[in-house]
């Protein structure tokens, strides 16, 4: 993606169900569970990088010691910065003889993360602050240990102020900083009642002390209460906790927004937001990697049963296409061949682009991300021209035109020329605070291969997404126009995003999107600018109306023009001012069409349609309109 996009949050759970000494005798280290916490979380590195933390629960320990930890750092390097530490203090003890290896059981009764459960978070923040306090995991204590609770997850609420409303009804006193901490204490509530049901149940029985929390332990059913407190939720999540009775759970939205998958043997249950990370750190085959299904709640009581259960009345699933597109890593088998199939998608726009003019086309990808997508279009341009290449041959013979001549001029030379025209290779520090300096910097992220492109040629550059077009117009298309090319031609394997997202993606600044800026600079040339007036006095009327009595009025907008004229109307926004280049800038999008048929399991396109899996979208998206046509900046929620 040639605009910065963050990432969205990601985490590993990990259950060990085997003690301690089976570990050690196979594997040969009593941190087993730790080392593969640490390894899930750097292969999903790249879903967050504001904050990092991990927790752990341990089980059977002594009345009296503590059995839940929890760090959290907000360092620019925050996972190494909280394993290294905690690495630290056990060679320390080691060396201080406190922890004897060969002794599994003083490794867990004195080092914090040998626990049978473990939770790990990388942290980007859509909403609330960016101090340590923010980051995830968040921990709720009691004196009553099934009242404890560790959480952490992928998630963003779009009806955080009526759960805040509905607590404060109750009571309580919820702090607004941020929505993880409205659900930490939405869940923590219903874990206090029922706790407090099922030991008064047990008033009649003669049970005291251990004996009698380990009762109540037993007959918690957190499968039950989540699947009832989440039917007040509206939005996307994938959330993973640590109970203190010992149970472990993690449920996902019912219209599967966000991603999550697991696997469990006999030996460790481990979940993780992207498959090809459980893949690669436990050695599994895709087909034993499962996905959590929408609407679902995994819980792996103290005792190692597995329990789950589903929400009822579950909504369309509408999983997140920009997780398959940009967001996770590339290497998973199923997203690699989208990526490649979204790439060879843009073959016939490309096609038309050049007017089919291989001999002056060369074609590159830009930025590093599109590459699977570059391959992906290279192989059908290959197809198309090997198609070619057949015609030609047989209507020369039947001509009888078929000579050598004529053989060496069609084989001659490349079929399509592909370049590396583009290379992010380096990362320069954005301390420069002067606006106009700072803009000089960025120009230079990138660097070219020059003596490659003649000016009589097509550059075709593949691209993953184009959001706000800030670093096309700043950045890509100074440097690309250093080759002096006929024209140049941005492809997109995505569409033009014109919709804000609210269930964990950072764009939800509608003024932002340059497919939006295109629109209304299309409306206001000609001079039906009216019609956003009109938008913002509709979008007033039902702004009090409850969230399924909100409609997309920003569509109409949109409504006027086709893809093709808004496109064309970002080629000219995206044009640099300050370069002498005089070619042509062509920019091309995915069509809906090609997207759905390349995803099929991932119809989750809002940002791109305005058709939102829940009706707080609609709500957020009413706010971020309205917030644009009053110049309000900030997120619409």
């Amino acid at each position: 993606m040639s605009d910065k996009l963050t990432h969205e949050c990601g985490i590993a759970l990990i259950r060990l169900l085997k003690p301690p000494e089976y570990f050690y005798e196979k594997y040969g280290t009593n941190l087993y569970g730790f080392q593969k916490l640490f390894l899930l979380m750097e292969k999903q590195h790249n879903r967050g990088q504001d904050g990092a933390g991990i927790g752990a629960m341990k089980l059977g320990v002594d009345v009296g010691k503590p059995f839940m930890f929890r760090e959290r750092s907000m360092e620019t390097n925050a996972l190494a910065t909280i394993f290294h530490e905690q690495l630290a203090r056990y060679d320390q003890m080691k060396a201080d003889g406190i922890i004897h290896p060969e002794f599994p059981k003083t490794v867990k009764n004195n080092f914090e993360y040998s626990a049978e459960m473990l939770l790990g978070h990388l942290r980007y923040g859509t909403s609330g602050g960016y101090g340590t306090s923010s980051c995830h995991p968040y921990f709720r204590r009691s004196n009553w240990p099934t009242k404890n609770l560790l959480l952490a997850g992928n998630f963003n609420m779009t009806n955080m102020e009526s759960l805040n409303l509905n607590m404060i009804g109750q009571g309580q006193h919820p702090i607004f900083d941020t929505d993880t901490q409205s659900i930490l204490e939405s869940i923590g509530n219903r874990l206090d009642q029922e706790h407090d049901r099922i030991w008064d149940s047990f008033s009649g029985e003669k049970l005291q002390g251990r004996d009698l929390a380990d009762a109540v332990g037993e007959a918690m059913d957190p499968v039950r209460i989540l699947t009832e407190v989440s039917g007040e939720w509206d939005g996307g999540y994938v959330i993973a906790g640590l109970i203190g009775n010992g149970d472990c759970f993690l449920m996902r939205d019912p219209a599967g927004i966000r991603p999550c998958f697991y696997f469990v043997n006999d030996e460790v249950a481990a979940f993780a937001s992207e498959r090809v990370a459980l893949m690669s750190i436990f050695e599994k085959d895709e087909d034993l990697i499962q996905e959590v299904q929408p609407g679902e709640v995994i819980c792996i009581k103290a005792n190692c049963d597995v329990l789950s259960g589903h929400q009822e009345d579950l909504p369309e699933t509408k999983s997140c296409t920009f997780e398959r597109i940009y967001f996770s890593r590339g290497n998973d088998p199923s997203i690699y061949k989208e990526r490649k199939t979204l790439g060879a998608a843009l073959k016939d726009q490309i096609l038309d682009a050049i007017a089919d003019d291989f001999d002056h086309s060369i074609f590159s990808y830009i930025p590093n991300t599109a590459e699977t997508a570059y391959y992906g279009l290279l192989e059908e341009l290959g197809h198309h021209r090997r198609e070619y290449v057949r015609d030609q041959i047989l209507q020369a013979q039947t001509e009888g035109n078929l000579t050598t001549e004529f053989m060496a001029e069609l084989f001659d030379g490349p079929w399509v020329r592909a370049e590396k025209i583009a290379n992010k290779d380096i990362k320069l520090r954005t301390f420069i605070t002067q606006e106009q300096n700072r803009t000089q910097l960025v120009s230079h992220i990138y660097d070219i291969t020059y003596g490659v492109v003649a000016p009589e040629d097509n550059l075709v550059c593949i691209d993953d997404s184009i959001v706000r077009g800030t670093t096309l117009r700043e950045s890509i298309l100074k440097i690309l126009s250093r080759t002096n090319p006929r024209k140049i031609i941005i492809a997109s394997t995505a569409p033009q995003i014109r919709y804000p997202d609210c269930y964990g993606i950072d764009m939800s600044v509608l003024g932002n999107f340059i497919a939006f800026q295109a629109a209304v600079a299309m409306l206001k040339d000609r001079g039906t600018e009216n019609v956003l007036q009109e938008v913002y006095q509709n979008c007033c009327a039902q702004a009090g109306n409850p969230p399924e009595k909100i409609i997309n009025h920003v569509s109409r907008i949109y409504s006027s023009f086709t893809a093709e004229d808004i496109s064309t109307k970002i080629a000219e926004l995206v044009r640099p001012s300050d370069v002498s280049w005089a070619g042509e800038i062509k920019i091309l999008y995915q069509t809906i069409e090609n997207l759905d048929s390349a995803l099929p399991d991932h119809n989750g396109m809002w940002y791109f349609t305005g058709e939102y899996p829940t009706p707080g979208g609609y709500v957020v998206l009413n706010k971020a309109y309205i917030n644009y046509y009053e110049n309000r900046l900030g997120r619409s929620y």
